[in-house]
């Protein structure tokens, strides 16, 4: 039987995003605002998946030996480090977070039976990588605030509180939202980046965050005046808003995730060549 198994690490390093053959003045369009500080810090989160079939011991590795590889393979090198000198991969291509995550996989290929890599560096902003060559994706997370109710116009209330339960009720309710939106691309070889993440982050804002937050979804966004607002429409249409904008930054959308509450949420792949 073929299990996937996670083992987490954590680190803290310091980065710089810069190009040797860029005066100061011509790195800011490469790398938005993370160009404006000279060396800044992350406290890390490594999540390394493995896969394999279930062996007579019930394991697929020994967490004990996937805990030393990774350490001494990875973190013992990287914690405490200034990532741009630590290893000679980041040399000529910055260790942006998709670029190490990839930098990473390389580094392990050759110990552990690898499925993905995800590395976080913040709660809200991480990337994965699956071994593809130079392609990664980015994930940034973001939240509103917004009131919706679901009900059929057409039905009355009882058989609307038979579908809805109680999100029929007729003044509806709120929910703190969190939303998910990855992007997939090719690693710059020369920037390490698959986009520009402040413009990535802008656009998010502009089209979502921003009409969406502190509205009543049903009154206040004409989408939602003639389709129900359920999580799963609401994560549809999010897709819809930000599939075309994305393209233009030369990324794909791969994912929207909605969390309306910690139980109840809903992923869209928006990618095409992808499958359920």
């Amino acid at each position: 039987m073929k299990c996937i198994i996670n083992r987490q690490e954590k680190f803290s390093a310091i980065r710089h995003y810069c190009l040797p053959e860029l005066e100061n003045k011509e790195v800011q369009p490469c790398f938005g605002i993370n160009s404006d500080f000279p060396v800044w810090g992350n406290n890390y989160l490594l999540i390394v998946f493995l896969g394999g079939e279930l062996g007579s011991y019930g394991m697929v590795q020994n967490f004990s030996k996937v805990k030393k590889t990774i350490q001494k393979e990875i973190t013992n090198q990287l914690h405490n480090s200034y990532l741009n000198q630590i290893w000679p991969e980041f040399q000529q291509t910055p260790p942006t977070t998709e670029n190490l995550a990839r930098v990473i996989w390389q580094r392990l290929k050759s110990h552990l039976p690898l499925f993905k890599i995800q590395l976080f560096e913040s709660s809200e902003i991480w990337a994965e990588y699956l071994g593809l060559n130079m392609e990664a994706s980015v994930t940034i997370k973001s939240y509103f605030c917004a009131a919706h109710r679901l009900f059929i116009p057409e039905l009355t209330q009882e058989e609307n509180y038979a579908i809805y339960g109680k999100c029929a009720r007729p003044s509806g309710h709120g929910h703190n939202y969190h939303l998910e939106v990855s992007a997939i691309g090719k690693i710059d070889p020369r920037t390490g980046q698959i986009v520009d993440l402040t413009a990535l982050q802008q656009l998010i804002d502009t089209k979502v965050i921003e009409p969406f937050d502190h509205t009543f979804l049903n009154i206040d966004i004409p989408y939602f005046a003639k389709v129900i607002p359920t999580v799963e429409n609401i994560a549809v249409y999010i897709c819809q808003l930000l599939q075309q904008p994305i393209s233009d930054l030369g990324v794909e959308l791969e994912k929207v995730k909605l969390m309306e509450t910690p139980k109840n949420s809903c992923e869209i792949y928006c990618r095409s060549s992808r499958s359920i």
